[in-house]
């Protein structure tokens, strides 16, 4: 029997999701002094929370102070101060739902000019054209390194769970640090973390059985994982599947399928291998042969806005449907789904020539209405100035992140 909207959904941990839509992760860009979840980040959750959603996911949150994917994120180490942690797991939850932070390190997708730490599977840099130069040059990581990371993961979903959040998802998606051991295109290793799947897949599981280790059995942990990167010869749908099978027993609660990296754009609809288009319910196709035999609880996020959508979702055989950009438009759409009412979210698009372009601008407008929702707000915006006023706002916040890295 195929599940309704709003069906619970109990977990392997023994937690339950009140319904079956997720607020999918949405990197928001609102760090505040010292790497930390400000006023703006608490109030936009909170609204989310009103929204209905059964599930709340943060934006990823950066488990090495030393490593962030931009200067505008937020970090959770061993010894961070978790008082507005726990005003944002509070206000997250004030709605009746869950909230699950996602951790991660981004590995190789480091800008420059942060200083700090790129490390990857190998010393292989993020290809972005004529904007290559605007990443650093990785080094391959050592085993001590590996090993650190791991600790890392684990310290963070710790003080997650000291902080009031009911789960962790681990990011292994969209071309950061686990994303790129997965990916046969990046780790060209020769030692046990690559070669073929299972050793590519052995710095996931580690970071899994790290965690799991150090929360408490009824905390939830999930995992991000691609269908596939939509690059020729990288991470394939069939990968995803066995991956998915090799977390089966690893007390993993529910793996989320999304898709793409920086490289492929396949996140903001821009896919470089055709067979993915910029369609609502995008990864659902990549996924049909996953969902056929998975062991684990499956979320499906990637374009959904509408009702019939988010209903087929459920018909192919997910328990969770994923809900991205959309709640940023209008955040009250899990209420009215599960109501039955057929409201939609407009599409956020802009169709310039270059694709990285328009990735940067509608990423710029995303966040443009996340800071409207954090404010009550309603503005207009054109994409060409959301995406220069996302630039201007980036350089105040890098020397913030820089003297905060001296200190």
């Amino acid at each position: 029997m195929v599940a309704a909207l709003g069906d619970p959904l109990r977990l392997a941990s023994g937690s339950v999701l009140p319904n079956r839509v997720a607020k999918a992760a949405l990197e928001e860009f609102l760090a505040v002094d010292g790497q930390l979840p400000g006023d703006e980040l608490i109030a936009l959750h909170r609204r989310w929370a009103r929204g209905g959603a059964g599930l709340l996911i943060t934006g990823h949150v950066m488990v090495d102070g030393r490593a962030v994917a931009d200067p505008r994120d937020v970090v959770l180490e061993a010894g961070t101060d978790l008082e507005p942690f726990r005003r944002w797991a509070s206000a997250a939850r004030s709605g009746g739902g869950q909230v699950w932070m996602q951790i991660n390190h981004p590995g190789r997708v480091v800008f420059a000019d942060q200083g700090g730490l790129a490390w990857s599977a190998s010393a292989k840099r993020v290809e972005m054209g004529a904007f290559t130069w605007l990443y650093a040059t990785p080094v391959a990581m050592t085993g001590e390194q590996i090993a650190e990371v791991v600790a890392r993961f684990a310290d963070t979903a710790a003080q997650a769970e000291r902080a009031g959040f009911d789960g962790v998802e681990v990011h292994a998606a969209h071309g950061y640090l686990i994303g790129q051991f997965l990916s046969p295109l990046v780790n060209r290793r020769a030692d046990g973390y690559g070669g073929d799947l299972a050793a590519r897949a052995r710095l996931l599981l580690e970071v899994v059985a790290a965690v799991r280790g150090a929360v408490s059995p009824g905390f939830a942990v999930g995992v991000k994982l691609n269908t596939a990167d939509f690059q020729r010869g990288g991470f394939q749908p069939q990968d995803a599947a066995e991956v998915i099978g090799m977390l089966s027993g690893a007390g993993v609660d529910l793996v989320e399928l999304s898709g793409g990296s920086l490289e492929s754009l396949a996140i903001m609809g821009h896919a470089a291998d055709e067979s993915t288009l910029a369609r609502e319910a995008y990864f659902l196709d990549a996924a049909a042969s996953i969902l056929a035999d998975a062991p684990l609880p499956v979320m499906i996020t990637g374009g959904v806005r509408r009702l019939p959508v988010a209903r087929r979702v459920l018909e192919s055989g997910a328990s969770v449907v994923g809900v991205g950009t959309a709640l940023a438009v209008d955040p009250d759409l899990p209420h009215a789904w599960i109501a039955g009412e057929h409201a939609e979210a407009t599409p956020v698009r802009v169709n310039w020539p270059d694709k990285k372009l328009s990735s940067a601008a509608v990423q710029a407008l995303v966040h443009a209405r996340m800071e409207d929702l954090a404010a009550d707000r309603d503005r207009s915006t054109g994409p060409l100035r959301a995406l220069l006023t996302e630039r201007l706002r980036r350089r105040p916040a890098l020397r913030r992140y820089r003297k905060w890295g001296k200190a």
